[in-house]
């Protein structure tokens, strides 16, 4: 796994040609959202329940949808029945990605 530093968010890690995001998922919210930051990951609101998967499903459409990515690029690498995700965004750099999640975390 190669590292890149750079970034101020310690949730953003470069990885080869991708970005690895860290994710703390929280199902069942009015609407999907940027909701903040959560003990070193990015708190996302998802508009699912954690049932059957909905919730992961969503996670990856938010996430596509966020950062203008097709939904094949975005992968649930690890915490699939879990509040604490690691994402994969292939076709991003870290610093669009950076650029991207400050602008949204000023939002929230």
């Amino acid at each position: 796994m190669t590292q890149e530093t750079g970034t101020s968010f310690p949730f953003l890690k470069a990885r080869h040609d991708a970005v690895e995001l860290l994710v703390y998922a929280a199902p069942r919210g009015s609407r999907s959202k940027v909701v903040g930051e959560h003990n070193g990951r990015l708190k996302l609101a998802l508009a699912a329940p954690p049932v059957d998967g909905k919730a992961n499903q969503e996670l990856e459409r938010f996430l596509a949808e966020t950062f203008s990515l097709s939904k094949s690029r975005v992968s649930l690498v690890s915490g699939q029945s879990s509040k604490q995700k690691l994402v994969l965004l292939s076709g991003i750099t870290l610093q669009s990605a950076t650029d991207l999640v400050r602008k949204l975390l000023q939002k929230s």
